[in-house]
């Protein structure tokens, strides 16, 4: 089959087309005819060389992908655990400590490629009329957001969300969530061209942040009561600004760091407020059902930022890279 693979750390001259082997299924596990896959900032990482990452070259990334099995129109659930510890048992899968995520975590290889092998207990059937490359867009910022919103956020009817980065794939998937859960929305972005793509959305009010100061405007734009929870995934850039936005006993979940790894934290305005600071990883099977079922109800929209074939991968890392985006990039094969 033909695959982009990572020869080595670095940048994207290390992306390189070839003819590999077709995977073997192992127990459990069907045989993915891939027809798109997305792309997400945890593939810049790991083909950068993150940190920490037990990742070796050669290595196939991509984690968001969908297919055909024997007809079947699907989407993969990307996650990848043990099935037997007590996480797994509990249905707390993102605990394990095997837990992984296809082509990134726990040896799997990815999606860039013709084919893959899967759980077959991790297939998503996709929406008639959905085309691949929308269907491929969705799953893992789609469980994100659900667990970061539904699961940990518990937001609910008539409450606030304040969604930093409109035009990342995990937060127009984000917005969407809020709107679905009756909330209202207040998102940011750094680019004037993303604002009414925001809205478009559903977003009541979006910030351009800069030249917006974000906690003035927040406190504007709900009369001082500010927000119940932020869902934040860029760092040091905008942590503080987006901390300071929340109520009392508000909630901020965060499941990435864009922007840098590090942020610098007044633990005094944490305690005095009593604001909760979640972390969260992908999410469980179950959530993933869960979650899917908006898709199916057409209440979340997959938003496709830019498609390039197989072998222009190296192309789609750059358009990712450029944050110029608003959606997912996508790579079809």
């Amino acid at each position: 089959m033909k695959a982009v693979v990572l020869k080595a750390f670095g940048g994207t001259d290390n992306l390189e087309v070839r003819s590999v082997p077709n995977p073997i299924p192992g127990a459990g596990e069907v045989l993915l005819r891939v027809r798109a896959c997305a792309l997400n900032h945890l593939d810049l990482w790991i083909r950068e060389g993150l940190p920490g990452s037990k990742v070796k070259t050669p290595h196939i990334l991509g984690s968001d992908v969908a297919g055909e099995i024997e007809g079947r129109r699907v989407a993969v659930h990307p996650g990848l655990y043990c099935g037997a510890c007590v996480a797994c048992i509990d249905g707390r899968q993102s605990d394990c400590s095997d837990f992984g995520i296809i082509g990134a975590y726990g040896g799997s290889q990815g999606g860039y490629s013709e084919c893959l092998a899967v759980k077959s207990n991790h297939l998503l059937q996709i929406p008639d009329g959905m085309p691949f490359t929308d269907a491929a867009a969705l799953p893992l910022t789609l469980l994100t957001a659900w667990r970061m919103l539904k699961t940990l956020g518990e937001v609910k009817t008539g409450q606030t969300v304040l969604v930093i980065g409109a035009g990342a794939g995990v937060s127009v998937v984000a917005i969407q969530i809020a709107k679905a859960l009756g909330a209202s929305v207040i998102a940011t972005t750094s680019d004037a061209a993303k604002v009414e793509r925001a809205k478009a959305l559903g977003a009541d009010h979006v910030l351009l942040a800069p030249p917006a100061d974000i906690q003035r405007s927040v406190r504007q734009l709900t009369g001082g009561a500010m927000v119940d929870v932020v869902f934040e995934h860029v760092g040091p850039a905008l942590f503080m600004d987006a901390l300071k936005c929340l109520r009392p006993s508000g909630r901020l979940v965060t499941c990435g760091s864009t922007s840098g790894p590090k942020v610098e934290l007044d633990m005094r305005f944490v305690f005095s407020r009593q604001l909760r600071i979640l972390g969260a990883r992908m999410g469980s099977l179950s959530e993933m059902h869960e979650a899917w079922k908006l898709v199916e109800a057409g209440r979340v929209k997959p938003v496709v930022d830019q498609v390039f074939p197989l072998e222009a991968a190296a192309s789609a890392h750059l358009r990712l890279e450029s944050r110029g985006q608003f959606g997912k990039v996508v790579l079809t094969t």
